[in-house]
């Protein structure tokens, strides 16, 4: 089911069709489904051109040459495995169909995506809508053969419950077909410990016989239920019995869980089959209830059986026999060795097969041999290139190695430094981190050559550091440091500021000339023009005031003789005095 196929269980089908017992329906991601023989080992045919997206669910139909599957293309299809085409297909909802049922007599179809639909096959119609899910329904099954109330004509279908699960719901809800058909909602819930992943249960038969019910959680327990089914109830039922599986442990191992991977009941509807273990080599065994006791702990050792063998021929390495005066000038892949250790028996071997007076050439002749510069290779300095920096940093720090640590950290070109951080390995980039976190804490000169490597660290790896999960408890150290750094530069910025405004005003005083005696005559001066301006102000206020006097007692004195002149105009008709009034003001 993890994989792009997603394969189904046929249902139980009769004693008349044991010839098509062994065939298995696999629903593909490409959407067609493949009919495999179990008996013969091969493919027997193959179901195209019903789907255009990837097949969610298949199902049998109680006769054997029918199937029923669905997609996220929306359509539900109806196959004739016999002709191997397409009988019916209709759309069975606005989103993509993730599941279906048949109902027990073979007449009606639950599909689901996020709502729940019950279909009637003959007519190919809704016949009952239902709420659903938040989340794509993930498993469908009918619990019930019979209706509870015997007192009504049983047609089928109205009574019987069925169950439904979605994926990231912790909740399994029990359905009841009902003739109403406003009453949409679940009659009842289970509730589990995380999202369902395997569900089966004990088909109840009988009215008083209670429903098992068997779920497998994502986190790897198995919870078991069981209840009758005899109307609603309002609050989530909890498990019965809760089954785990776990190590022992030995001496100094703790026990550590071991997930269950599916259960199924057997026929006595006493025992259950459990599937444990890897995914690859699964246990199934067969274990009895007992669900007297609310938690079951099953101790297993399955070390032995989930260890997988690997053949020893392909770990095996042949070291070469190399001369005891060959220099390694480049380093190799970080987890081999570098230097190549002679054995004593292959020396001796190597001395018999050389020739008397034959001299071995030197490591410079074979690379001029094969046209390279040995001078691109080897540096005076006998340090390497950036080609060789990336690989003496990683095994410095798989070797802690502080003398290949400090020629490579303490390089001071710029170019050199990004190049050997974009060429270092990812696995690589968090020790580099930890090394860089150690050497700030010492002497400020190397803490700025450390701050070079940390920026170019945290720009080319910024992507890789943004996925790890515990990276801020890995860099706990780090963050400490360079907060405590911070804290005193806003206090150090203010002290700079100060100290330059008190050296540029001690070097401005001492290139300016001090002149006191010219800046007091021109104070005085300009005192002395002050003092005139405003004796002349007043003396002007004066006069102002004299003036208006003046002006007042000629208006006292005129009025009488204007309005001799006033009474005159009007008997004239002349009755314009601005002009005149004018001219007295100006």
């Amino acid at each position: 089911q993890d994989g792009p196929q997603r394969k189904k269980r046929k249902s139980e089908v009769g004693g008349e069709v044991d010839k098509q017992l062994d065939i298995l329906a696999i629903g593909t991601a490409v959407g067609s489904i493949l009919l495999y023989s179990t008996v013969k080992g091969e493919l027997q045919s193959k179901l195209d051109g019903g789907h255009d997206s990837r097949v969610n669910c298949v199902r049998w139909h109680q006769e054997s040459c029918c199937l029923y599957s669905c997609s996220d293309d929306k359509h539900i299809v109806e196959w004739n495995t016999q002709t191997c085409k397409v009988k019916c297909k209709w759309k069975g909802d606005n989103s993509s169909v993730t599941c279906l049922c048949i109902s027990p007599d073979g007449k009606m179809l639950l599909s689901a995506g996020r709502t729940i639909k019950l279909w009637d096959l003959e007519t190919k119609e809704v016949y009952r809508h239902f709420t659903g899910h938040a989340t794509s329904v993930s498993s469908l099954m009918f619990t019930t053969v019979k209706p509870t109330n015997e007192s009504k004509p049983f047609d089928g279908i109205t009574g019987l419950y069925f169950l439904s699960g979605a994926i990231h719901d912790r909740l399994l809800s029990v359905w009841q077909i009902r003739s109403d058909r406003k009453e949409k909602n679940s009659v009842m819930s289970f509730t589990v410990t995380d999202e369902p992943t395997f569900v089966d249960l004990t088909v109840s038969e009988v009215k008083e016989e209670p429903v098992k019910l068997a779920v497998v959680c994502r986190d790897g327990q198995l919870h078991l239920f069981e209840h009758i089914l005899n109307g609603y109830c309002k609050k989530p039922l909890t498990s019965n019995c809760t089954i785990q599986i776990a190590t022992p442990g030995d001496g100094d191992s703790t026990p550590k869980p071991v997930p269950i991977l599916a259960a199924a009941f057997c026929t006595d509807k006493q025992s259950l089959l459990l599937v444990y273990g890897n995914a690859l080599q699964p246990i199934i065994e067969k274990v009895s209830l007992n669900t007297s006791e609310s938690h079951i702990c099953l101790v297993r050792d399955i070390q032995k059986v989930l260890s997988l063998k690997t053949d020893a021929a392909v770990t095996k390495v042949k070291t070469p026999v190399v001369n005891s005066d060959a220099k390694v000038l480049v380093p190799g892949i970080p987890g081999h060795s570098t230097a190549v250790k002679t054995p004593a028996l292959g020396k001796e071997k190597k001395k018999n097969k050389r020739k008397p007076g034959e001299t071995e050439e030197s490591i410079e002749e074979r690379l001029g041999a094969l046209d390279i510069d040995v001078s691109k290779v080897k540096t005076p300095g006998g340090l390497p290139q950036t080609d060789s920096f990336a690989v003496l940093l990683v095994q410095g720090l798989e070797s802690n190695d502080a003398e290949i640590l400090n020629k490579v950290l303490n390089t001071r070109k710029e170019n050199i430094v990004k190049n050997t951080v974009a060429r270092m390995p990812i696995h690589a980039v968090i020790p580099l981190l930890h090394e860089l976190t150690k050497r700030l804490q010492g002497n400020p000169y190397s803490a700025s050559l450390m701050v070079r490597w940390l920026k170019s660290v945290f720009t080319v790896h910024a992507s890789y550091l943004s996925t790890l999960p515990d990276l801020i408890p890995q860099l706990g150290m780090l963050y400490q440091l360079m907060e405590s750094r911070v804290k005193t530069l806003q206090k150090l910025s203010r002290l700079h500021g100060r100290l330059f405004i008190l050296v540029t005003q001690v070097a401005a005083s001492q290139t300016v000339q001090d002149v006191p005696e010219v800046n007091q005559t021109a104070k005085l001066v300009y005192e002395d023009e002050s003092s005139e301006e405003e004796g002349s102000d007043d003396e002007m206020i004066a006069d102002k005031d004299s003036d208006e006097n003046w002006d007042e007692d000629e208006e006292k004195e005129e009025q009488s003789d204007e309005q001799d002149m006033t009474v005159e105009k009007e008997i004239n008709g002349d009755s314009d005095l601005e002009p005149e009034n004018e001219s007295e003001e100006e």
